[in-house]
């Protein structure tokens, strides 16, 4: 099996909010349902679904590798109307690091690792 690409599927709480969550993060929008969608960034893709569950949004953690954590951690500070939230910047032996937890509880690890 030779392997090209593997996307989550992530849930989302309110799927309006979700969209607007992510769109104002910076990802690019693409509807393929009433109940799906395609978020990409770059060459990041992953969808997000009209399906909630408790269980699977509070434990589900996704990395997201940035060539600018400060950038991004600008962008995720000036949000507003999102019941979200996010850690400052920490630095660890591999790179940096922060956390944001988006509307449905899901958990991303923003890193920039050291070249």
């Amino acid at each position: 099996m030779q392997a090209k690409d593997i996307r989550v599927f992530v849930p989302s709480k309110n799927f309006e909010q979700s969209k607007a969550f992510y769109v104002g993060l910076g990802f690019k929008m693409s509807p393929t349902s009433d109940v799906l969608c395609i978020l990409e960034a770059g060459n990041c893709t992953f969808f997000l679904q009209d399906f909630y569950d408790e269980g699977l949004a509070k434990n589900l953690m996704l990395q997201l590798i940035v060539e600018d954590i400060d950038e991004a951690f600008t962008r995720i500070s000036s949000l507003e109307g999102f019941d979200i939230r996010y850690e400052p910047i920490s630095e660890e032996r591999w790179g940096k690091v922060m956390y944001l937890w988006g509307p449905a509880g899901e958990l991303w690890h923003i890193t920039q690792l050291n070249n």
